[in-house]
C-alpha cells in the first residue's frame, strides 16, 4: 500500500507541475494578454480546440510514463544499482550545486541525439510523429508524446541516476527546469529580447522560435537548452536568426 501511494504521489507532482506550468503560460499568452500581443506570435494562427485536447491527453499518458520509471528507479530491487542518495551534504556542498548544470548539460547532449535519431526516416513515424502532429503548438504540447518516445525521454532519468550522484532535490530541480524550458519551448511567443540569437551568450541558447521551426518545418534546431550541438554539427536551420529578428521586430499588428 505504501509503496502504491508512493507511485500515486509521484504521478499527481508530475501532472500537477504540467498542468500549473503549461496551464499558467496557456491562460497568460492564449487567453488574458492574447489580443495584445498576437501579432508577436511566431505562427501568426493559433491552433484548434483538438490540438489542445490531443496535446493534453499525449502529455498525461508521457506523465503517467515519466512517474512509473523514476518510482523504478527509486525503489528496491533497480534503486541498490544507482547513485540516488539521501541528505544535503553526502557528497559536499560543492558538488551538490555543481551537479545541477552538469545534469542540464548532460541532458542536453542525450536530448539532441536521441531527437535526431527519431527524426530517421524508419523510426520517426513510430516515435515522433505524434509530437510532431502540433506543427503550430502550444505550451500544453510540452510533454506531447508518443508512449514510445517517452520511454526514451525519460531514459534521461535512468542514465543520470546510474552515472552521478543525485538526491530529491537534484531530481526536482530538474523536473522543473526541464518542464519550465519545454513550455517555453513550445509557447508559441519569443521571450528573449532583440538580437539575443547573435549575441555572444545568446547564439548558444535554444530559444522559442529555434524549436517553433523544428515544429513547422520538421529538419534541424534539435537542441533542447542549448544551441551548440546544432551549430557544431551544422543542423541549425540558415533562416533561424532573420526568423528571430523578423518576429521580434513587428511593430503592429499584421
Amino acid at each position: 500500500m505504501a509503496q502504491t501511494a508512493t507511485w500515486h504521489l509521484l504521478l499527481l507532482l508530475i501532472v500537477l507541475r504540467y498542468i500549473f506550468v503549461a496551464g499558467a503560460a496557456w491562460l497568460v499568452w492564449y487567453k488574458i494578454i492574447r489580443k495584445r500581443v498576437s501579432f508577436k506570435k511566431i505562427q501568426l494562427k493559433f491552433p484548434q480546440t483538438k490540438d489542445y485536447v490531443r496535446e493534453i491527453l499525449c502529455s498525461l499518458s508521457t506523465g503517467t510514463i515519466f512517474a512509473t520509471v523514476t518510482y523504478l528507479m527509486l525503489n528496491a530491487p533497480i534503486r541498490q544499482y544507482t547513485q540516488f542518495y539521501t541528505g544535503f551534504g553526502t557528497y559536499g556542498v560543492w558538488y551538490f550545486w555543481l551537479a545541477i548544470p552538469l545534469m542540464f548539460i548532460i541532458h542536453d547532449t542525450y536530448f539532441y541525439w536521441m531527437h535526431r535519431l527519431m527524426h530517421h526516416r524508419k523510426l520517426f513515424k513510430y516515435f515522433h510523429l505524434v509530437h510532431h502532429q502540433s506543427t503550430n503548438p502550444s505550451p500544453w504540447a510540452a510533454f506531447a508524446f508518443h508512449p514510445l518516445e517517452a520511454l526514451i525521454e525519460v531514459g534521461i532519468i535512468v542514465l543520470l541516476l546510474m552515472i552521478m550522484p543525485l538526491n530529491r532535490i537534484h531530481l526536482f530541480i530538474f523536473f522543473l527546469v526541464m518542464m519550465a524550458y519545454n513550455v517555453y519551448g513550445h509557447l508559441g511567443w519569443e521571450l528573449y529580447g532583440k538580437g539575443f540569437s547573435k549575441s555572444s551568450v545568446g547564439k548558444w541558447v535554444n530559444t522559442s522560435v529555434n524549436h517553433n521551426q523544428h515544429h513547422q518545418y520538421f529538419k534541424g534546431n534539435y537542441g533542447l537548452y542549448f544551441l551548440w550541438w546544432d551549430r557544431w554539427m551544422h543542423t541549425i536551420r540558415d533562416d533561424y536568426d532573420e526568423q528571430y529578428e523578423e518576429v521580434k521586430n513587428r511593430q503592429v499588428a499584421l
